[in-house]
């Protein structure tokens, strides 16, 4: 079952499709409503301030969108000439595992809709206009995502998990997966890989996508990469070997495409996003951070010393319990910092008692990270 985004007061979009085996996408097309509105234009030349109208109005009836405040932090003044760009990281929560098979607790039926979320998610992305996107369990990837943001400049790489959780609930969208999008007005691309990791060469179910970027403006090369690890307690094992695997090939990635000779500033920045699932006693963690590639954690760029993680990034009630804890998700190199901005994680206090919850105004279960680098940054997320 594909849920159109068309109706309502927004008309954005409606999908028609028909069973096929991903990755290949369905036929989509724009809703005849909305072609006529906008005299059969294309979706390319869609106006990303009226898409955000159509979100509002759409979400009208709804409290306000939930605000986080942006800081600014160490800035390298001798960085302004390399360039900067905003980069979003955000798990947005698969549709067919928050109605199916994750079991939200205190959470109301109508906030799991993806009738609402679509629109809330999107709001969220358009107010920031991130020059890099990454996103985790995506399950709404060709109907949505990308038709949307393709109209808005922006060229994107979808990887799906081969045995996605999403494909054992009734109705689903397909399988959920890891997305990449980049601006194509800042970027352009050099290579992309989709990569199935590993565990002690056995493959597994998680994945990542990783682009290698040119500015458009400074000329510098920059590599993305978004990520999601396994899930839950028990398997900290399969997670520091998955990471383990993904810095192997980032390494070769970076190598491929870096000169033979060059100074240590010249290096490829390196931005890795993802949903680790890992609390930063890990071993995977520990991995990332020793990494010969320098990389080191950009939360800890929000505390007052620099080295501490934030309280929580995930919070979510299920019948099992409570959870509350931060989970590894972006990073900077050790030496230096390219980040310039961030925006700060909220007080727990503004959350309780329902935590990251969906709902009416917060439509997923993870803290979406947006930040403000230069073409000096060398992260994990």
């Amino acid at each position: 079952m594909v849920y159109p985004m068309g109706g309502g007061a927004t008309r954005l979009y409606s999908a028609l499709s028909r069973p096929q085996a991903l990755p290949e996408p369905p036929n989509a097309t724009l809703d005849p409503a909305f072609c006529t509105e906008h005299k059969g234009s294309v979706v390319r030349s869609s106006d990303p301030e009226e898409l955000l109208r159509q979100c509002e109005e759409a979400l009208r009836d709804r409290p306000p969108r939930f605000h986080r405040k942006l800081v600014h932090v160490h800035e390298n003044r001798n960085s302004a000439s390399s360039g900067h760009f905003r980069v979003m990281q955000w798990n947005i929560l698969a549709q067919a595992l928050g109605e199916g098979l994750d079991s939200f607790v205190q959470c109301p039926l109508e906030a799991l809709s993806w009738s609402q979320r679509k629109y809330l998610l999107l709001e969220e992305i358009l107010t920031h206009r991130p020059h890099i996107l990454c996103l985790q369990e995506v399950d709404h990837y060709f109907d949505t995502f990308q038709p949307v943001l393709a109209g808005l400049g922006y060229c994107s790489h979808f990887c799906p998990k081969p045995w996605s959780p999403c494909l054992d609930v009734e109705g689903n969208n397909g399988p959920d997966g890891c997305a990449l999008f980049y601006d194509q007005a800042e970027f352009e691309l050099l290579d992309s890989v989709n990569i199935r990791l590993s565990a002690m060469r056995i493959p597994t179910n998680q994945v990542a996508v990783v682009t290698m970027l040119r500015s458009r403006r400074s000329n510098r090369c920059v590599c993305v990469a978004a990520t999601h690890l396994k899930a839950r307690a028990g398997w900290e094992w399969l997670r520091s070997a998955q990471g383990s695997d993904l810095l192997r090939q980032l390494q070769t990635l970076v190598q491929r495409h870096s000169p033979e000779s060059s100074p240590a500033e010249e290096d490829i920045p390196l931005v890795v996003c993802g949903d680790f699932n890992a609390v930063p006693s890990e071993e995977v963690y520990r991995r990332f951070h020793a990494s010969p590639l320098g990389l080191d954690s950009a939360y800890k760029k929000l505390s007052r010393d620099g080295t501490a993680e934030p309280e929580f990034t995930t919070w979510k009630i299920r019948p099992s319990g409570e959870c509350c804890s931060t989970w590894t998700t972006s990073g900077t190199p050790k030496t230096r910092s390219g980040w310039r901005r961030f925006w700060t994680c909220p007080q727990r206090s503004r959350l309780a008692p329902t935590g990251f919850r969906p709902s009416t105004i917060r439509p997923i279960i993870c803290l979406w990270f947006v930040t403000s680098a230069s073409g000096k940054s060398k992260v994990w997320n």
